[in-house]
């Protein structure tokens, strides 16, 4: 103050009242800038355009640190603009959303609840056999065992069908796969040998066929309709093998080998036909299908379940048997199987308890609709 009246009595020229606004101006300046701007907890000013949709449009001035930057983003857009700004954020949008069927993620086998709330052998029991024994899927059009041209289905039941829809089966070449170790699958070789197919047939009891190595040096037979069948020494496995260094590609290395490690090997990425009966092992190996998403790879499936013992490597009280059995055949469907033939096979034990309304085994026939 004393500055500036020293300065006014040297100029002589400038009035005080002029100095004084000098001296207020720039706090009022620095007041101004609080109200507008805010401090860090204080309220911030809003200020609001109508768009031309009729809309608000509000912009916000604040010094927030940088963490809130995401509410100011939201409150800045339009009234109805929060689903277009959240699908943003996430980088999802409703196209992008839809996964394709093939691009199947691992996944946990998810156990069924009790079928009537608590265990109960009767009522899991009874839930299994009317699940497997209604298909999910009716076809004007199969194949039958030993059969190449598509039909009505048969009056007389059949050991299997293959759902023959023209958009379920393969427009150009195709692979079939079959595991057995019993001869059960003669059927189905002729079947896929005559539908052009290449044919892999895998049996660990054959000693005809290779082992171990699936490269050029496979063992083959010509099948009764002149296709070639290649027969391997191998069988299917549930668990990742112990890793012993890479091997070339053909070369699995072990007798048993996960279906994956196998159409790699081969260099298959798909498997249109394949035939099963695994011998009370079927549902380890559905497990891992399931979880490891090998189900999106195989559009024909025929296997036989077996329900005279729990099965390898599956424990628990005969409920929660009969309850993973359930869990493991939902989780077929879940993966986009549907159930479209089921045939029973003989013996009524399952568990080794005497099941009157059921059979101690069933070949079911399943296409994948996903693919």
């Amino acid at each position: 103050m004393w500055t500036c009246v020293r300065w006014w009595r040297g100029r002589g020229g400038l009035s005080l009242r002029s100095c004084v606004l000098l001296l207020v101006i720039p706090p009022l300046l620095m007041v101004l800038q609080l109200l507008f701007v805010g401090l860090p907890g204080a309220a911030r000013v809003w200020m609001g355009s109508e768009e031309p949709d009729g809309g608000v449009a509000f912009s916000i001035i604040s010094i927030e640190p940088e963490r809130h930057s995401r509410q100011r983003r939201i409150q800045t857009r339009s009234p109805g603009a929060e689903e277009e700004e959240e699908k943003e954020e996430t980088g999802v949008y409703e196209d992008e959303n839809e996964t394709d069927s093939r691009q199947v993620e691992p996944k946990a086998l998810e156990v069924q609840l009790w079928a009537e709330g608590e265990p109960s052998f009767a009522a899991e029991l009874n839930r299994l056999i009317t699940y497997i024994t209604r298909p999910q899927l009716n076809c004007s059009k199969v194949l039958s065992p030993g059969q190449a041209q598509a039909a009505h289905p048969p009056a007389v039941s059949a050991h299997w069908l293959l759902c023959a829809e023209d958009w379920l089966l393969p427009a150009g070449s195709c692979v079939a796969y079959s595991f057995s170790m019993d001869g059960g699958d003669a059927d189905f070789l002729k079947t896929v040998s005559e539908l052009g197919c290449e044919v892999h047939c895998f049996d660990p009891s054959n000693s005809n066929a290779s082992g171990g190595h699936l490269g050029n040096s496979l063992a083959s037979n010509r099948g009764d309709s002149g296709g070639v069948v290649i027969q391997h020494k191998m069988w299917l496995e549930w668990r990742a093998p112990r890793k012993h260094g890479n091997k070339a590609r053909g070369n699995l290395g072990g007798v048993s080998q996960m279906l994956a490690a196998i159409m790699e090997a081969l260099g298959h990425h798909t498997v249109h036909f394949l035939y099963a009966d695994m011998l009370s092992g079927e549902w380890r190996v559905f497990q891992n299908w399931i979880e490891a998403g090998t189900l999106q790879s195989i559009h024909h499936l025929v296997a036989t379940v077996h329900l005279q013992w729990a099965g390898f490597e599956v424990g628990g009280t005969d409920e929660e048997v009969l309850r993973y059995w359930f869990s493991v055949l939902r989780g077929l469907q879940a993966s986009g199987l549907k159930l479209v033939h089921s045939s029973p096979g003989k013996g009524h034990g399952v568990l080794k308890r005497a099941a009157a309304n059921a059979r101690s085994s069933y070949t079911l026939s399943w296409v994948n609709t996903r693919h």
